[in-house]
């Protein structure tokens, strides 16, 4: 998990609009520049406000509360890392009058943390790595369930393998049936807040987790047509998308991490990451363009030299493109990349 340091200008930040933050209440609508919905629920209310830590989160909120939701994402940049970002006055005053709040988690995007806890805020706050863990924690339970049916009738136990809580790749949004959960738990929360449009944010939940299905189709279509194939990766960013699809990461771990914390990559690993392309051990690069340091420059430049495809992958959503579209161009150019 990327280690990334408290940059002084949030504290800083915090600190300029705290007064101004005692007498603010929390409001119906927010002013968003990030997504918004199309289909409404007829209410009679203001759209309920959310704000959400990054443009990925706020299309997802959007498309389950339609014109129902007004939605302000923070990070949204295709070309900064989302990590990284420093959230100023107007973000900190989005949040504390936020009806609902979205984030990452996982040590993601802590400066959203950071500025709940500056707005003494009471809104309910969706947390998508703690979505996933609770995933991975029923899929544990109904395995421990079905191992002990399975040794009853003398039939062999199923393995489980799950992440442990402190090791999560925190990039949860490549992980598609999280997203869908996400979905869920956003309709469940929003129902909460307006309970006359509850049947309509469930709706659109269902229809966007139907279409997170056909998605998971192709992935599997991957996974038939080329299980076992190699790949080499500049972050853990794609980690759940590759796993999907049957995929094998070949990128020495301590070259993962040392790009993840910012580090310097040791000679010796990144001579041995380099050679997965000049002895074509992999068959696809997938390259986080948010993030660059010169030993992702020297990957890049070694995979094109030696006739490796490229597969750009983003954190946050590419302009003029919302979850689905996005996600399915990842999974078709990483289909491609396979093809002989």
């Amino acid at each position: 998990m990327r280690i990334i340091p408290r940059k002084a200008g949030l504290v800083a930040v915090v600190a300029a609009v705290a007064l101004g933050l005692a007498g603010c209440g929390s409001s119906g609508s927010t002013t968003g520049d990030g997504a918004s919905g199309s289909a409404s629920g007829g209410g009679s209310t203001q759209p309920v406000a959310a704000v959400t830590s990054t443009n990925v989160w706020g299309d997802i909120v959007a498309q389950v509360g339609g014109e129902d939701v007004s939605v302000t994402a923070l990070a949204k940049d295709p070309a900064a890392d989302p990590h990284s970002f420093e959230p100023n006055a107007q973000a900190q005053l989005s949040v504390s009058k936020a009806d609902l709040i979205m984030e990452n988690g996982g040590g993601y995007d802590d400066w959203m943390d950071t500025m709940i806890a500056a707005s003494d805020s009471s809104a309910p706050v969706i947390n998508a790595v703690a979505v996933f863990q609770a995933g991975v924690q029923a899929a544990a339970a109904s395995a421990s369930s079905s191992a002990g049916r399975a040794s009853q009738d003398g039939s062999s136990t199923p393995t489980q393998n799950s992440d442990s809580p402190g090791d999560v790749n925190e990039h949860v949004w490549y992980d598609l049936p999280t997203v869908a959960a996400v979905a869920h738990r956003v309709a469940d929360e929003l129902g909460a807040l307006r309970p006359e449009q509850a049947s309509f944010f469930r709706r659109n939940a269902d229809a966007f987790a139907d279409k997170i299905a056909g998605l998971v189709t192709k992935v599997d279509a991957i996974k038939a047509d080329h299980e076992g194939a190699a790949v080499a990766v500049t972050e853990p960013v794609p980690l759940y998308l590759v796993e999907a699809a049957g995929l094998v990461n070949r990128t020495p771990a301590e070259f993962s991490a040392a790009i993840e914390e910012g580090t310097d990559v040791p000679p010796t690993v990144l001579n041995d990451t380099l050679a997965l392309f000049t002895d074509h051990q992999v068959h696809a690069l997938i390259y986080n363009e948010q993030t660059s340091s010169p030993q992702t420059q020297q990957l890049l430049a070694a995979a094109r030299d030696n006739n490796v495809t490229v597969v750009p992958v983003t954190e946050t959503l590419p302009e003029g493109k919302d979850y689905l579209s996005w996600m399915g161009a990842n999974i078709a150019a990483l289909a491609g990349a396979l093809r002989p």
